[in-house]
């Protein structure tokens, strides 16, 4: 989309990360544990973005995203889906085998 993430202009980014004055933004619990000042939070908020995904990475990602589905190795996502009860994983697609068989009664 971008190349820095300034540049987009629907992300909070330039407020959580350069200091921006809005009155549309809030910010939230996970923000404010960044750090104890503002210019702490604003640095480590910037550090969350100093490495650059592309490639497999990204396109595991958005995958994942798309799907509703959790990224992780197995072991995170057998731990994930026991705490919130929820499949992480896709389920096989198509029709199970022998489904014709049962339809017909042959």
């Amino acid at each position: 989309m971008v190349d820095d993430p300034s540049e987009y202009a629907w992300s909070s980014y330039q407020i959580n990360a350069l200091g921006k004055m809005s009155d549309l933004c809030t910010p939230h619990p996970e923000y404010l544990r960044l750090g104890k000042t503002q210019n702490e939070r604003m640095e480590n908020y910037r550090a969350l973005f100093s490495c650059h995904v592309e490639g497999e990475l990204l396109e595991d990602i958005r995958l994942s995203t798309n799907k509703g589905m959790a990224i992780g190795h197995d072991r995170f996502k057998d731990e994930i889906e026991k705490l919130t009860g929820r499949r992480l994983r896709p389920e096989k697609v198509g029709r199970p085998v022998g489904w014709r068989k049962k339809k017909d009664g042959i």
